[in-house]
């Protein structure tokens, strides 16, 4: 029911510091998955009336969420980073052999 709230925290501190992150790190990538990441399963919360467009927004209490946040949210924000890192590196080793073909 809240473990999009896990994503969307992530997706606002590294859209803040986004302009200062070295564009090699491809930051946008990161932000396009976890923003992507957070309207879906904002979408999917709201067509199970999870969350209401009225506070306080969670259908359900922090006793609810906060186990949910720790067991699915984290986990899942963790893997995000994990693509991302793998999808950098990827790139990085693409490029090098590119410019070592050249």
């Amino acid at each position: 029911m809240a473990c999009f709230l896990v994503p969307t925290a992530a997706a606002v501190v590294t859209t803040a510091v986004g302009k200062k992150v070295p564009e090699k790190l491809h930051f946008n990538w990161l932000n396009s998955m976890l923003w992507g990441g957070v309207a879906m399963l904002a979408v999917e919360h709201l067509s199970h009336r999870e969350i209401v467009p009225y506070p306080p927004f969670l259908t359900a209490g922090l006793p609810e969420v906060w186990p949910e946040m720790m067991r699915v949210g984290i986990p899942m924000t963790l893997i995000i980073f994990l693509i991302w890192g793998i999808m950098v590196t990827v790139a990085a080793i693409i490029s090098k052999r590119e410019y070592v073909e050249t």
